[in-house]
């Protein structure tokens, strides 16, 4: 392989607590260790376009407690074409970047992974989302932050519920997994979780509310958006044609959730990842996506993450049962 002098660094899909700390290490880890670290902003879409400023230590100083990412992030449609990739690099040959360091979810690590086999760049992964669904790692960077915000705001809809005795539908974030659901439900003591990866779930509910609906007692359920009935609304209003006499309302937390200072957590977990990826670039690898595994650094091939699918955690939904 051919010795790497300059890398870029982008942030792709939705935006996570804890990236601009992963910008942070990538950056003064690179740069510690002889690289010229370009930022390629506004993800696949700068990379694109040619919309690249370099960075230097002083330019990551103070970034570490901000969430968003300060060289932004978008979707693009154009990446998932060859011609997009096409113009993708040769906006880095103009760039002089030999190596590309992506933070983002599973969307980013395949246009990645297909780039790296056309072009033979190598491509790092670092997995930034809140959903934590990325097969590979135990956590990614930013869950932990967003479980953080959901349980303070709904231990603030959690006195209003008990002090009017209504039900309270809260809907978090994850379109295809529970992650942030079962995990933030567990933690507020939510009396109902319901999650794509289990079915029949809706009918548990009921069989429940029955039971309590003459007590008139207070209740959290936590909905994941991609719950198969179709989320807090939508579940909010059967559960309202069949128990007339319940206080029901709905909380979509929506975007609430990717934003905020990043936990400490995700702070130092993004650190570890950012200065890895830099390590795994001198190390001649390529195509990988830094994962943490029992609290360890591990190399995970990018196609594994994109193909592989990670369940959630079934002893937490062992507990559940106890415990609800």
């Amino acid at each position: 392989m051919e010795e790497i002098k300059k890398i870029g660094v982008l942030t792709s899909g939705g935006d996570a607590p804890g990236m601009n700390a992963a910008i942070r290490a990538v950056v003064r880890t690179g740069i510690h260790n002889g690289f010229d670290v370009v930022g390629i902003r506004r993800g696949y879409m700068g990379m694109i376009e040619g919309d690249m400023i370099p960075l230097t230590s002083q330019s990551v100083s103070g970034i570490i407690q901000k969430g968003g990412t300060i060289i932004q992030t978008a979707r693009c449609k154009e990446f998932m074409t060859y011609e997009g990739r096409k113009k993708a690099h040769d906006q880095l040959v103009n760039y002089g970047i030999q190596a590309v360091i992506v933070i983002g979810g599973d969307g980013s690590f395949t246009g990645a992974s297909t780039m790296s086999k056309e072009f033979d760049i190598p491509f790092i992964g670092i997995p930034g989302t809140i959903d934590n669904d990325l097969y590979g790692t135990d956590y990614t960077i930013g869950y932990d932050t967003a479980l953080n915000t959901v349980v303070e705001a709904v231990d603030k809809i959690r006195d209003t519920a008990s002090s009017h005795g209504r039900i309270f539908f809260v809907e978090v974030m994850g379109k295809e997994a529970g992650f942030v659901a079962l995990r933030s439900g567990i933690a507020c003591g939510a009396e109902g979780i319901l999650i794509p990866e289990e079915k029949g779930q809706l009918d548990k509910l009921k069989r429940y509310l029955a039971e309590r609906a003459e007590l008139k007692k207070s209740s959290i359920v936590m909905v994941a958006e991609g719950e198969e009935d179709g989320g807090a609304i939508a579940i909010a209003k059967i559960i309202k044609g069949e128990f007339p006499d319940l206080d029901i309302r709905t909380t979509i937390l929506g975007h609430i959730q990717r934003g905020g200072s990043p936990s400490a957590f995700d702070r130092v977990t993004a650190s570890r990842m950012g200065t890895a990826a830099i390590e795994a670039l001198m190390d001649d690898q390529k195509s990988i996506m830094i994962g943490l595994v029992n609290n360890e650094i591990v190399n995970v091939p990018l196609n594994k993450t994109v193909k592989l699918h990670k369940d959630v955690n079934r002893d937490l939904l062992r507990l559940t049962e106890i415990l609800i």
